[in-house]
């Protein structure tokens, strides 16, 4: 007879093979391998299981606080059927794993260890963690029997039972063997029981600690409120605290605990009550004004329970039982069932839902195979909107439909009309759809306003690539779908609703777009619909990014559902309303909604209200991003407007805008708006007869008002807008050159060089974008190449205007503005730059060099040196330089760099001309490291030049160079070049170089260095040939004011400050007056600057101090104004130099108490600042310590 498995569980296969006869139930827990309840009821046994004998009692009490059963009990109910069956270790393992006898299978355990038996069972059961860690599932009931995952508490490693004799299968590795861990877990346990049920006691005790007397009093007078439990208090006390705590009340939360410091406020459990902790406060308030829940009707109904279907551990049947046990019981029973119950019925939901999804997905697929492909779709995609405008309603497409809501949707993508479908359940289902279809078929294709544009697709998309959309996620596929029908409104509705039930509450709204959405365009009501469409705009009160483009996605559908009148007259109104809303996120959206819906409107509202919106906002919003978003959308309208009248508001939008206080609006500016109203103005013809010679007219009008005060900032908005019509003056130029007709994509075209074009601030930027491909510039850049080669430019209007309108007025610009504006020439310097590049090096080589080329004749006579205001002292000697003879970096182009920066530093200084243009050009390239030897290799040629006035001024450059060359060049070219200077025969030539030293004092750190340059200095100082060398001392003495402060504190001590205080001594005995008083002027500005250094007392005593009184004495009688603050100076040092002598103890003393008072304070708030509501409680900070 075969035996029969009472626990539903497997047994291991060594035991299987001994037993061939026997049934053997495979399954197991998938988690462990470790037995588990079977599946569904867990009270109704298995189906082909005999009754369970009756258990016999046992001395062994069970960890679960059940009943328990011996090992031979056990033993003898497996073998029920037949005696002669051998008994399976694994069957006992299993009968004990399942009643929780765990520490008797422990024993088994080990024995079986050490006799050389391993039960795969037990050792997995006890490798397991998890089945000693606590259940968070479904409470049992008292007298269930407990699976293996019972509720069991889950310590550290080393205290489980994992970590015994079978310590290899541990997850620490601990091989000690300690039996009595398994002892102290269980003594453990029955101490938290214990606890358990004294706290349960305590809150019966508590409850009804109120006398009975007062109970009499209450009953006879309702009126009067029955008076607070001592638990009561102690529980609202703490919901009260946390309630201070969590609302920033920490003082109030401090008073409140000192006055109730017999409680602990960081434990709830403090409180002493059996029950979870219960919602705080606000929940509280809450919920009391709720209504309370209906009363269900009642009846009795008898329920009878079947002990011999009970687990184990239950009393056998013939038991005689307390009657108030068995009701418990018996209510447990029922409890658990309807938990089960509930959990079978949200499963059920669940399968069902998946089984509608599943069918409407089979019911889709047949439409689609049987279905033929549609004639008419409406080409609406978001994501790939490649046609030049959005109202071509009429291509052909045989897509086919995804296999989703029986394809009865309006997609982004367009509208399938569904023509002959088969019938994909029942007639019923296929007469509703062809009504739909016909309804489909009556409906009219939706049109939108064609603007009289001619942008390239690329352009368009790129410009439409500023909307800020999203339909890539599942939401906003949703979103991007509009129901047309009332069955796939309840589609709709199904997919959303178990998305927005759970997160509606937590500011997850976006889930509602869709439903809003299809609800607005299907509803017959135009109240309800705007209504709607309120609720959208104002669904979440300060929307972020994602959920602005969300309900940016949703309008677009909307709008192409619907069509441009309904949009003007449903969806424009929300955005009127909220143009003034208090919260920027809520004006963005509109600024952001105005762009992504201009290709919807008509046209007219589009250059007029939209516009006018935008210009408002632009002009009054406060917001840095919500203007940024205007500017992008006045762009979008740019894209679409045909009015050619408002091209001078158009103009005067991008000048405001480029006047923006903020960067990131005057970036969002060069972009996106000027590359758009360029490519307007590009269609009406006026991008090089008017928009170009606006802006250098303004720019004219700038240098003419501020020759002697340049707005800078103005010049630069101008300036930067014109460098950003860079790109398309280029495309306009290759677009109607002669050759453009006979561009052909046909072939093998050559890639574009990645150096060819500077770097574009934007996609809208890039020419290959604004031409339409990168094939087709590719094709038109080797014919523009071969022209200018070959063919000149006659014939080429748009060129020639470039060449001679263009080049010469912007070289008349340049010639007039400020030399000594490093920021001006800068900026005309980044633009010839990019104007050079962006038209390529034969047109520079041919066409821009020559013209500056003939400007600049490099002669003695085209410098007046008498005023000083000659060609080359401009800057357009810097701009020349570092504007177009940089744009390339060959040898060729270097070379010619060179000789230029040669022959102009030779031209001004035979001349005696001014050096601020070539002072202009060196610091502008001395700005990047990659000229610093081409600038080394012009200076030694001017070392060596036979002419003293240039080797002067070769040494008056090196002061410009040395801040930005590395100190490896200045020791190896700076430095020796310098030395050669100084040893000139001239004096001047040597006096040229001490601001180089100077220089080289204040900025270079190697010691070797220093001292080099320190010992020519000092011979330049203790030379008896120079000792009446006014000029050497003027000089020195202004280096040293220079560069002191800066300089190595004890190069200052031992060499400035004491050299100082000689000049200073000699020159109280110089008898020529003027010369007295140069030196006396110089020396009063260097020891104003070094009298903010600090000074050693020595120092200040020795050197500081006796200049200073020279110098006053100097003072006294030459200028009496610098006397009064030379007095000053010198009694100020004085006073400094007793307090360092001296000490100042009361000030010591103050100091000393602000500092205690101080610390307490930080003390104080660094503690107040590290609480928190999360249970570091107020209370602590002033606990009295015990």
């Amino acid at each position: 007879m075969a035996s029969v498995n009472p626990f539903n569980l497997s047994d291991s296969d060594e035991e299987a093979e001994r037993r061939p006869n026997e049934t053997i139930d495979t399954e197991r827990s998938p988690s462990d391998g470790a037995p588990g309840p079977p599946p569904g009821n867990p009270f109704s046994p298995p189906a082909d299981a005999e009754p369970p004998p009756l258990l016999l009692s046992s001395n062994r009490t069970s960890p679960s606080g059940g009943e328990g059963i011996s090992v031979s009990a056990a033993a003898t109910s497996v073998m029920a059927g037949s005696a002669d069956t051998r008994i399976s270790v694994d069957v006992i393992a299993a009968q004990l794993l399942r009643d929780q006898y765990i520490l008797t299978a422990l024993e088994l355990h080990t024995e079986l260890l050490e006799a050389g038996r391993e039960l795969p069972r037990l050792r997995d059961y006890f490798s397991n963690p998890g089945n000693f860690e606590r259940q968070s599932g479904t409470p049992p009931a008292k007298d269930q029997a407990l699976g293996p995952g019972g509720p069991l508490n889950r310590a550290g490693s080393i205290s489980t039972l994992d970590s015994l004799d079978f310590a290899r299968y541990s997850d620490d590795g601990n091989r000690e063997s300690d039996e009595r861990v398994a002892v102290l877990e269980f003594e453990l346990r029955k101490a938290k029981e214990t606890i358990q049920a004294l706290r349960a006691n305590l809150t019966q005790a508590a409850e009804s600690e109120v006398p009975s007397q007062e109970r009499k009093n209450l009953k006879s007078s309702p009126e009067i409120q029955e008076p607070i439990r001592p638990l009561e208090k102690r529980a609202l006390n703490f919901l009260v605290n946390e309630y201070l705590l969590k609302n920033e009340y920490k003082l109030s939360s401090i008073t409140f605990s000192d006055e109730n410091d017999d409680q602990d406020f960081e434990l709830w459990d403090d409180v002493g009550l059996n029950i979870p902790k219960p919602p705080d406060l606000l929940q509280l308030y809450r919920n009391c004004g709720a209504p309370s829940p209906l009363s269900r009707d009642t009846v009795d109904v008898a329920v009878e329970v079947d002990f011999g279907d009970l687990p184990g551990n239950c009393i056998a049947p013939g038991t005689p039982k307390k009657p108030d046990l068995s009701q418990q019981q018996q209510a447990e029973v029922v409890q658990e069932l309807e938990y089960q119950i509930s959990l079978l019925n949200s499963e059920k939901e669940s399968l069902a839902e998946q089984i509608k999804k599943l069918q409407s997905e089979i019911q889709t697929l047949k439409r689609t195979v049987s279905s033929p492909p549609s004639t008419e779709r409406l080409s609406l995609d978001l994501g790939s909107e490649n046609t030049p405008n959005p109202s071509s309603t009429n291509t052909s497409s045989s897509d086919p439909m995804p296999p989703s809501d029986n394809g009865q949707y309006l997609d982004i993508r367009g509208v399938s009309e569904l023509e002959n479908s088969k019938p994909p359940l029942t007639q019923n289902t296929s007469q509703t759809h062809n009504e739909i279809h016909n309804s489909l078929n009556k409906r009219p294709p939706v049109q939108f306003d064609q603007p009289n544009r001619k942008l390239s697709p690329a352009f368009q998309q790129a410009l439409l690539s500023f909307c800020r959309m999203c339909s890539d996620s599942r939401l906003g596929a949703e979103v991007s779908r509009i129901a047309d029908s009332e069955q796939s409104v309840m589609l709709m509705l199904g997919r959303c609703l178990p998305h927005i039930v759970p997160n509606v509450l937590l500011a997850k709204r976006e889930e509602l777009i869709p439903l809003i959405l299809c609800t607005a365009c299907l509803h017959p009501e135009p109240k309800e619909r705007d209504q709607l469409l309120h609720i959208l705009f104002n669904l979440i009160k300060r929307p972020d990014d994602e959920q602005r483009q969300m309900i940016l996605t949703g309008c677009v559908a909307f709008a192409r559902h619907v069509g441009p009148t309904r949009v003007e007259a449903e969806l424009l109104p929300q955005c009127w309303e909220q143009i003034n809303h208090k919260y920027p996120e809520r004006r963005l959206l509109v600024a952001e909604a105005c762009g992504a819906l201009a290709p919807y409107l008509p046209k007219e509202i589009r250059s007029s209200l939209v516009l006018s919106m935008l210009q408002q906002m632009l002009a009054d919003d406060k917001a840095d991003m919500v203007r940024e978003a205007v500017v992008k959308s006045l762009a979008i309208i740019m894209g679409y407007i045909d009015d050619p009248d408002k091209y001078s508001q158009g103009f005067e939008l991008m000048l405001l805008s480029l006047g923006d206080p903020s960067e990131r609006v005057v970036s969002a500016v060069h972009q996106v708006f000027i590359p758009a109203f360029a490519a307007w103005t590009t269609e009406l013809g006026s991008l090089h007869t008017a928009l170009i010679p606006s802006l250098l007219a303004r720019i004219e009008k700038l240098l003419m008002q501020g020759e002697h005060s340049l707005d800078e900032h103005k010049l630069h908005v101008f300036l930067s807008a014109l460098q950003s019509l860079i790109p398309p003056l280029f495309a306009v130029v290759l677009q109607n050159a002669p050759f453009t007709s006979r561009a052909k994509l046909h072939g093998d075209i050559p890639a574009i060089e990645v150096t060819r074009f500077p770097r574009p601030a934007s996609p809208l930027q890039d020419v290959a974008t604004i031409i339409g491909s990168r094939e087709m510039l590719s094709a038109l850049l080797i014919l523009y190449d071969h022209q200018l080669e070959h063919e000149g430019t006659t014939g080429w209007e748009s060129l020639l205007w470039v060449v001679n309108q263009l080049l010469p007025q912007l070289i008349e610009i340049v010639g007039r503005i400020n030399v000594t504006s490093s920021t001006c020439v800068h900026e005309f310097s980044r633009f010839f730059w990019r104007f050079c590049r962006t038209f390529g090096k034969i047109f520079t080589n041919t066409k821009v060099k020559p013209q500056f080329q003939e400007i600049l004749r490099l002669s003695e006579e085209n410098v007046d040196a008498s005023a000083g205001n000659g060609i080359l002292t401009k800057a357009t000697v810097p701009i020349y330089a570092t504007g177009v003879l940089t744009c390339y970096n060959q040898e060729e182009d270097r070379k010619l760099l060179v000789g230029f920066l040669e022959d102009v530093m030779t031209t001004l200084s035979l001349s005696h001309a001014p050096l601020d243009s070539l002072k202009a050009a060196f610091v502008e390239l001395g700005a990047n490291p990659v000229y610093h030897e081409l600038l080394l290799t012009v200076l030694w040629y001017g070392v060596v030049h036979t002419s003293a006035l240039v080797r002067c001024t070769a040494a008056r450059m090196f002061e410009l160079l040395v801040k930005g060359v590395n100190e490896t060049l200045v020791a190896q070219r700076v430095v020796p070049a310098l030395i050669t200077l100084s040893s000139d025969p001239e004096i001047s030539v040597r006096i040229s170089t001490i601001p180089a030293f100077g220089t080289i004092m204040e900025t270079v750190t190697q010691k070797e260095l220093l001292e080099r340059v320190k010992m020519q200095l000092a011979s330049f100082l203790e030379d008896p040939q120079y000792q009446d060398q006014h000029s050497l001392h003027m000089e020195i003495i202004r280096t040293f004011g220079r560069v002191g402060p800066n300089a190595e504190p004890r190069f200052r001590d031992e060499f400035v400050l004491p050299h100082l205080h000689k000049l200073a001594l000699a020159n109280n005995s110089q008898t020529v007056e003027s010369k007295r008083i140069d030196i006396a002027t110089q020396l009063f500005e260097a020891y104003s600057a070094l009298s903010c250094c600090f000074i050693s007392e020595e120092v200040m005593v020795n050197h500081f101090l006796p200049g200073l009184r020279c110098l006053r004495a100097d003072m006294e009688q030459l200028s009496p104004e610098h006397e009064v603050i030379l007095s000053s100076m010198v009694k100020e040092c004085e006073i400094k130099v007793e307090n360092r002598a001296m000490g100042d103890p009361q000030g010591s003393a103050s100091i000393a108490s602000s500092l205690v008072g101080e610390d307490a304070k930080t003390k104080f708030l660094s503690k107040m600042g590290q609480l928190t509501t999360s249970g570091a409680m107020l209370a602590n900070v002033f606990q009295r310590k015990k």
